[in-house]
């Protein structure tokens, strides 16, 4: 079974994708368990994931140019802002997470002159991504990046409308040395595929970013399967303030690039104004 995904631009479809269903997560979960609980990722030192972070790195910006065409096709973006910026921030976050992966430590605290309490951070397990479309390059590695820091194993799907970035990224990580079964992208729907991930007992936490009605069904199948923790990321009705010593065409600049910004598919668009100026009728016509 298989779905279309369509250029935004055109209404042209770019290319037909597997649709992953239920039975599909499964045997996703069931290969990131056996890569966490048999496979050397968790057990690598965080020198040796490191290593193989930075690596991959260095191979997505060797492919710059084919993500930030997918990225432009997928997601109706513009070539150049993703070739500029998305695709060379997306290397950037692995660097900085693969900067983290051999600092991940615990503490011990003296409590009395008898007792001494400790914490030792491990790999929580399988980790279950749900990604979504504004940003599907770079929310893809804001969830996968610091999981692989961390020497986790993972299922992601990438949101329905924009798959193929996920799915190129998951051919780079093989060519990186990312062993099997840690990174799984499994496209397809969120009534199936996603609702999948979310009540799977054998996933160890899901993160979700979308809407907020969404993010509910999230988190009542998690409770309501194995009680596994959730991560959360809505929208939001960002506010811009505006004070009296502020120069009216700059702000007026400002204002309308927040809120119109990657075409206003952003959760941190600058929706609402507040202006303390006293020449509200003229910011207004400068903004306009």
């Amino acid at each position: 079974k298989t779905f279309e995904t369509i250029d935004p631009r055109t209404g042209e479809a770019i290319a037909r994708i597997a649709e992953g269903d239920k039975e599909d997560i499964d045997n996703a979960v069931k290969a990131a368990r056996h890569a966490f609980d048999h496979g050397p990722w968790p057990r690598f030192s965080g020198a040796q994931r490191r290593r193989i972070m930075l690596k991959f790195a260095d191979i997505i910006e060797e492919h710059l140019e084919e993500l930030a065409v997918l990225e432009a096709l997928d997601a109706g973006k513009l070539h150049s802002w993703a070739k500029a910026v998305d695709v060379p921030a997306v290397a950037e976050n692995v660097r900085y997470f693969a900067g983290a992966a051999d600092k991940i430590h615990g503490e011990v605290l003296k409590m009395s002159r008898e007792l001494q309490a400790y914490t030792l951070r491990e790999p929580i397990g399988v980790v279950g991504h749900i990604v979504p479309w504004n940003f599907p390059t770079f929310i893809f590695f804001m969830k996968v990046s610091p999981t692989l820091a961390a020497g986790c194993t993972m299922v992601v799907k990438p949101a329905e409308q924009t798959p193929l970035t996920a799915l190129y990224c998951a051919h780079l990580a093989k060519l990186a040395g990312i062993p099997d079964g840690v990174l799984n992208v499994v496209p397809g729907f969120g009534p199936t595929a996603g609702a999948a991930i979310a009540s799977h007992m054998d996933i160890d936490k899901v993160s979700f970013t979308g809407s907020t009605d969404v993010g509910r069904l999230v988190i009542q199948a998690a409770s309501t399967s194995n009680l596994k923790p959730v991560s959360l990321e809505f929208g939001g009705k960002s506010p811009l303030l505006i004070f009296d010593d502020a120069d009216v065409n700059t702000t007026a600049d400002t204002a309308l690039l927040g809120n119109l910004f990657n075409k206003g598919e952003i959760c941190v668009a600058s929706s609402r104004v507040y202006c303390q100026i006293k020449w509200p009728s003229r910011w207004s016509k400068a903004a306009i």
